[in-house]
């Protein structure tokens, strides 16, 4: 485990009691984990802006009965080989299917990835959810 340091924060009164009320809507046990999440959160954020690897997913909703649209979506897949890890597809219904793809690589190339399956026709919802690969943050 990394060495700890201990460190002083200001805040106005009302700010940190909308922290704590954060703070105990999401569970943390203490300050110092939420301030570590916000952190770490800005961190990767900043991977992304300056183009590091991530890891993200992107999820996809779609009727596999619309014309082409399964046919679309593998094939952009197939563009797409080297930052795809893992796909799953699941039958939510018998006109709706779920897809999940897990990716990894340089944050434009995930990006496009994203915006390349969520713009094709059929595709009723997508999102894009991106983290970091844990190596640049602690």
């Amino acid at each position: 485990m990394s060495e700890l340091v201990r460190f002083g924060v200001s805040l106005e009164k009302p700010l940190l009691e909308r922290f704590d009320d954060l703070i105990r809507e999401k569970q943390y046990t203490n300050r110092s984990e939420a301030l570590r999440d916000l952190i770490r959160r800005e961190l990767v954020q900043r991977e992304w802006r300056e183009g590091g690897e991530v890891a993200g997913a992107v999820t996809l909703i779609y009727d596999h009965h619309q014309r082409d649209v399964l046919s679309k979506v593998t094939d952009t897949q197939h563009g797409f080989q080297g930052v795809i890890i893992s796909t799953q597809h699941i039958h939510l219904d018998h006109h709706n299917c779920l897809e999940i793809i897990a990716a990894r690589g340089k944050a434009e190339e995930v990006q496009r990835l994203a915006d390349a399956l969520t713009s094709i026709k059929g595709v009723r919802h997508g999102t894009l959810s991106m983290s970091s690969t844990g190596r640049e943050i602690g």
